[in-house]
């Protein structure tokens, strides 16, 4: 019954149109949450590389890890009782400031992980190699490091981007509308196919941005370091054996292959 109901909630194209609609949500849903991963990024991908580059201020990149430990809600809630005062007037400001600085912070300990074990672990004997060619030490970092760091940015990029898809749903709890509104909403009215409806189309949304992410990574890391070349070379090589023990068994076998 309950799924019958969630269903012809999310099918009613009245539920999708206007400014409380499904569609207007979803558009709320990713512009925060683009604009928080942008300003994220911003922030941690350079200073990750930075860190794992020069080797300097590694105890922020264990400052970081301690904020994963941050309870969301308490943080949301602690946040919009601080900031949002000092926005009289402009309501709008004062509820989506407090926010995007929370998810802000909860995205950056990913991205910076990701930057800094990326460039961390590039073959040192890749970076020697570059040195020997001249590189100076941007050259370095550019044409070698920053190209072999990508996957584990990747990785820290696709993390950060579930979390704060997950994590704008419950900022709605402190005036953040987006796909939460429906979740705090039929909550609060007890409109259970409204609530499980937005938990859909939170874990849709999700779903759908790391798929693209995914997409993207595939297109732009080089086949070299994702281990589709080394696969490739494997399977070549198992291939290139099997047809010569299938030759060598039919110069064995009298009358084997020889094509009548």
């Amino acid at each position: 019954m309950i799924i019958s109901d969630t269903w012809d909630w999310l099918t009613d194209g009245s539920n999708w149109s206007g400014p409380d609609g499904i569609g207007h949500r979803i558009f709320e849903h990713l512009w925060y949450s683009g604009l928080t991963l942008l300003i994220a990024a911003l922030i941690a991908i350079p200073l990750g590389s930075w860190i794992a580059h020069t080797g300097k201020g590694k105890w922020l990149v264990s400052l970081a890890n301690s904020l994963r430990a941050v309870p969301s809600l308490g943080l949301l809630f602690a946040a919009s009782m601080w900031l949002t005062p000092k926005f009289k007037g402009d309501s709008d400001t004062g509820y989506l400031v407090p926010a995007i600085a929370v998810l802000v912070i909860l995205a950056i300990p990913a991205l910076l992980a990701g930057a800094y074990s990326g460039v961390s672990e590039v073959d040192p004997a890749a970076r020697d190699a570059a040195k020997g060619m001249g590189m100076s030490g941007t050259e370095v970092f550019t044409k070698v490091e920053l190209p072999c760091a990508l996957p584990l940015m990747f990785s820290g990029l696709r993390s950060a981007t579930l979390q704060v898809i997950a994590t704008a749903t419950i900022a709605a709890f402190v005036g953040l509308d987006a796909l939460g509104a429906f979740l705090r909403d039929g909550l609060a009215s007890s409109v259970y196919p409204e609530m499980i409806g937005g938990s859909i189309l939170v874990a849709g949304l999700a779903l759908v941005a790391d798929l693209i992410l995914a997409l993207i990574q595939r297109s732009v890391v080089s086949p070299g370091l994702t281990g589709k070349a080394a696969r490739a070379r494997r399977r070549a090589r198992s291939a290139g054996t099997e047809h010569a023990a299938e030759l060598a068994i039919r110069g064995a076998v009298p009358g084997g292959g020889g094509g009548g």
